[in-house]
């Protein structure tokens, strides 16, 4: 059994999945496809960028679902462009938006920066009444890089927070122990973190997953957007992220699957409730 499984009241072979749709707040059309996922198929939580062009009417459409912070300090679309909610120079570009890549990120990123922005980013959506269930980062910026993962780990502990982190199997690739040091700070994470293969049928790897999953939690990770004009100008991979609705939507037919694979459907509230009670 797993601490986490533990945590959550599972037992040796208890297999908790969290579906995540990432990116609520980019457009009109990912706000569409997340709510729709949320509301109508099979998604149990969602990430939410901020600093995206659409956030604030992601905020206006907000009904109390399970929505997290995906943290953002990149801007990886040549065509649609945002930027920091604060005052934060080095985590410009040369265009006045977020730096497209990591590495720029990395290199120029000044780490107090980058604290207040994520700080912001929080708050912002506490301000906006989301009832905020968890925190991530967007493209991997924080966890992949010492000093930002410290700055993603004092906001998880500050607002009670879980995080998203890769599994403990990219701790040697990475460099350093992130899912020991964040246990010693008591927040939790799910013990995998898994997206559909695109080599194949979408909906087939989907099903193979579910099958396949083991005991512990696991959080699968989807982008919908509904396809639409806004969409196809700005996502260059655009049809992966309607093929991610379709699987959302076909929640039916999966939640049968989920049921008949012994899989138990959970938010990540869930996750946040079990760590402020361990905090207690």
């Amino acid at each position: 059994m797993t601490p986490l499984a533990n945590a959550l009241g599972g037992d040796a072979g208890t297999r908790f999945l969290i579906v995540t749709c990432d990116e609520l707040g980019v457009t009109h059309a990912h706000n569409t496809g997340v709510y729709e996922a949320l509301r109508g198929g099979l998604a149990t939580s969602a990430g939410l960028v901020i600093p995206g062009p659409w956030a604030r009417e992601a905020a206006a459409r907000y009904r109390g679902e399970d929505v997290g912070v995906h943290l953002t300090l990149n801007a990886e679309y040549d065509l649609l462009r945002w930027g920091p909610i604060t005052h934060c120079p080095s985590l410009l570009d040369g265009d006045g938006g977020f730096p497209r890549t990591l590495e720029d990120l990395w290199d120029h990123g000044d780490t107090e920066e980058v604290r207040r922005e994520c700080r912001a980013q929080v708050e912002r959506a506490v301000y906006w009444g989301f009832d905020i269930s968890h925190l991530s980062a967007h493209l991997g910026a924080l966890e992949l890089r010492p000093e930002f993962f410290d700055v993603a780990l004092d906001m998880a502990t500050d607002f009670g927070l879980p995080l998203r982190l890769p599994p403990a199997s990219a701790e040697r690739a990475v460099g350093f122990r992130f899912r020991g040091l964040a246990a010693d700070e008591g927040v939790l994470s799910p013990d995998d973190v898994v997206r559909v293969p695109r080599n194949r049928s979408a909906r087939f790897a989907l099903e193979e997953l579910l099958v396949d999953l083991p005991p512990g939690v696991t959080e699968i990770v989807l982008r919908p957007a509904t396809d639409s004009p806004d969409l196809r100008s700005v996502a260059p991979d655009w049809p992966a992220r309607v093929e991610d609705l379709d699987l959302a939507l076909t929640g039916g037919s999966l939640r049968a699957l989920v049921r008949r694979a012994g899989v138990t459907l959970i938010g990540w509230r869930h996750l946040r409730d079990a760590q402020r009670a361990g905090k207690r």
